[in-house]
């Protein structure tokens, strides 16, 4: 055999086959461990205490650089939602159902659930709010093709009226629209979600179907009136969330 000639007496196929299984087992296993950041260490449904880590382990925790100078943060960590939930367990058992025990709209509670994010607007890639009202987005406007919903009725699953809709809220990153904002009977302004409408052009009417006319007077509101943070849009599509199983109480009771 001459020198360097391995090929004759080691099987290449062979040993390549075989660094590629511990590779891929590697990467699985990394994969897996980067999977258990967020939500671990999981945590018990009766008590609330933390459980067991399992296998794989769960990683060191890494910190990363939110967007736009917005700090930190450190993921897997011990921190949970505290908040008290206005509902009870209709049985003692792990994963029994949830019945509302106050205003189940705005409690957070099943449909109506949001959860704690950032307490502040959603941005563009240049820092600007994303979502905006078109009084403020000088540059869109509606197309010609489409009718212009401003100043139409909004109506209620109840066929009442609970408003009027004044201003379109628009995503400037996606260009597309997002809320529509209502004038209530009250005189409060409150954001539509548009996926929650049926636009009627030609009756000039936009249908909701998950509230009833009275209760758009309870749609949380927005602290800037230019301006949705990420926690209120949450907690506004919430209540809308909530609406399509806690409106009436027909729509929470069985159908036979």
């Amino acid at each position: 055999m001459q020198t360097g000639a391995i090929t004759q007496y080691i099987d290449v196929a062979q040993v390549v086959l075989y660094a590629f299984w511990v590779f891929f087992a590697g990467l699985i296993f990394y994969i897996r461990q980067e999977d258990r950041r967020e939500g671990y260490p999981l945590e018990n449904d009766q008590t609330g205490e933390l459980g067991p880590k399992g296998f794989p382990f769960i990683p060191d925790p890494k910190t990363f650089i939110l967007a736009h100078g917005h700090g930190t943060v450190s993921v897997p960590n011990s921190i949970r939602d505290r908040r008290p939930i206005a509902a009870q367990k209709i049985a003692p058992f792990a994963g029994a159902p949830l019945e509302p025990t106050g205003n189940p709209l705005a409690d957070g509670v099943g449909p109506a659930a949001w959860a704690e994010r950032s307490d502040r607007p959603d941005v563009t890639m240049h820092g600007d709010a994303k979502i905006v009202p078109m009084r403020a987005a000088l540059a869109f406007h509606i197309a010609e093709e489409d009718p212009d919903p401003r100043g139409f009725e909004v109506v209620g699953c109840d066929k009442q009226i609970g408003g009027t809709l004044s201003d379109v809220w628009v995503d400037q990153s996606e260009q597309m629209a997002r809320y529509f904002e209502v004038t209530t009977g009250g005189g409060r302004k409150v954001l539509l979600p548009v996926t929650f409408t049926l636009v009627d052009g030609k009756r000039g009417i936009i249908y909701v179907h998950a509230l009833r006319a009275s209760q758009f007077e309870g749609v949380p509101v927005t602290k800037h009136p230019e301006q949705v943070t990420m926690l209120e849009e949450d907690k506004i599509c919430g209540y809308y969330g909530g609406g399509t199983l806690y409106a009436t109480p027909q729509r929470s009771e069985p159908l036979l």
